[in-house]
């Protein structure tokens, strides 16, 4: 069975809009080792439909990019996507995958099909799954930026307190800290 592992940018506010963290070459390459060592994503809805709306082009050529960003498109564009909505069920992105009917069942299926693990990239999606207890592992980007706004990480809150033990903690050029948690015993 493979880990879920939440991984995600925030501030230090803990503000998750994509659109606040330092988006250089050294978080892109950050990003890309995370899913060359993952064996799928799982994404809610709306990430997945803003995902879907940029990466393909570029991964064909269709828009401008870094190569950093190119790179992480081309290999986004070969992951195993999953995705949980209950509003939609086509998903037409080169190898997506919906994920329909009971959240418990249908995640840990994915959990236990895929033993290099699966990354979660959605907060919502993420919270539930940690109401659920499937989460594993956090790994999140913590920028050094105060956003003043949301939404923000764990807005809809937990049953109980998560223990953490610190795996690893590494700074990035732009002040950036990546931090590994796994679930305490």
């Amino acid at each position: 069975m493979g880990l879920l592992t939440f991984v995600i940018n925030l501030t230090l506010d803990g503000c998750v809009d994509h659109q606040e963290g330092i988006a250089d070459d050294e978080t892109h390459t950050f990003f890309t080792r995370l899913m060359d060592e993952s064996g799928a994503m799982l994404w809610g809805r709306v990430t997945y439909e803003m995902m879907e709306r940029s990466w393909p082009a570029i991964a064909r050529g269709d828009a401008e990019a870094l190569p950093a960003l190119r790179e992480w498109a081309v290999k986004l564009e070969a992951k195993p996507k999953y995705v949980v909505s209950s509003t939609r069920n086509d998903f037409p992105w080169t190898n997506s995958h919906h994920i329909a009917g009971d959240l418990r069942t249908g995640v840990q299926a994915l959990k236990d099909a895929t033993p290099e693990g699966v990354l979660v990239g959605s907060g919502k999606l993420a919270n539930e799954l940690d109401r659920l207890d499937l989460v594993d592992e956090y790994k999140l980007l913590v920028h050094p930026r105060i956003a003043g706004h949301g939404p923000t990480l764990y807005e809809g809150g937990l049953p109980s307190t998560r223990r953490l033990e610190l795996v690893s903690a590494n700074l990035l050029r732009s002040g950036a800290v990546a931090l590994h948690y796994r679930r305490a015993p």
